[in-house]
């Protein structure tokens, strides 16, 4: 496993909290995180300027900058948000019976399954893994290898509706051949963003729009991406093969929101990646 203040600050990095260590219960779950960081992308490109997650309070929507580079110059006007702190306790966030190392390693052209779907494996970075195992009702299928096994995705931070995968006129998902037809002509009009929570089965594509910070323990540039498993059911393929989109339907409110990302999106690793 990686220098754990390395870690804290990728997972701070991320959140847009100061993400901190505590020898008592996590204060928040790894779905909890994921959840976070999903819902920061979903309200921001709805034009929400904060969140309100439960147990950590107001959540900043603005752009976070370089955390850990230089404070912004002073000027006039309010000060910027207090940020929100997370606590966590190694014993029960990671688990590194499960890291994996993929710094060096280079596939070629041999094929990986999840969930009898392509698996591109994050070659050339660092995954941390995360304790998730038996923390869900129905086992731990999702996270195997078998057919019943979740379908890989990477969560890169600005993954969004400027992607190009843009509904318009009310596209919904639930009518695909419609929603295909909606959204390659959005492709031309680009009105408006889709509505949802986007990701990628390839990591390349997640590393173009992936957090990046600087770290105060080597003083070197990380790049960072959630490595998720997605739950095939709720995923929409979008017009583009390379992302993927979890359709939030207007007039959802916060709890429900929050609960179609919970049913969609599990994390299993945190990426590392050195510039």
């Amino acid at each position: 496993m990686p220098d754990i203040n390395l870690c804290l600050e990728a997972l701070s990095a991320l959140s847009g909290c100061s993400v901190e260590l505590t020898s008592g219960a996590s204060q928040l779950t790894p779905q909890d995180f994921v959840n976070i960081v999903a819902l920061k992308q979903f309200y921001k490109q709805e034009g929400f300027k904060e969140l309100e997650y439960p147990s950590l309070g107001t959540l900043s929507l603005q752009d976070d900058g370089d955390l850990y580079g230089p404070p912004p110059a002073l000027t006039e006007g309010p000060p910027p948000s207090i940020k929100a702190t997370m606590k966590i306790n190694i014993q029960d966030f990671f688990d590194p019976m499960f890291d994996y190392d993929f710094t060096n390693i280079q596939d070629g052209n041999t094929q990986f399954l999840r969930g009898n779907e392509k698996y591109v494996r994050p070659c050339g970075w660092n995954r941390v893994a995360l304790r998730v195992n038996q923390r869900y009702d129905d086992g731990n299928g999702w996270l195997g290898t078998g057919k019943d096994a979740w379908p890989v995705s990477y969560h890169g931070h600005n993954m969004d509706g400027s992607l190009g995968i843009i509904l318009t006129h009310g596209g919904d998902p639930s009518e695909e051949p419609r929603f295909l037809e909606t959204a390659a002509n959005s492709l031309i009009t680009t009105e408006k963003k889709g509505r949802g929570v986007y990701s990628t089965p390839d990591v390349k594509m997640a590393e173009k729009y992936c957090k990046t910070f600087k770290s105060n323990v080597d003083g070197k540039m990380y790049k960072v991406v959630l490595q998720n498993r997605i739950n095939p059911k709720e995923r929409k393929k979008c017009q583009r093969e390379d992302v993927w989109l979890v359709y939030i339907p207007e007039g959802r409110n916060d709890v429900q929101t929050r609960a179609i990302v919970q049913e969609s999106i599990r994390p299993y690793g945190l990426l590392l990646k050195k510039v």
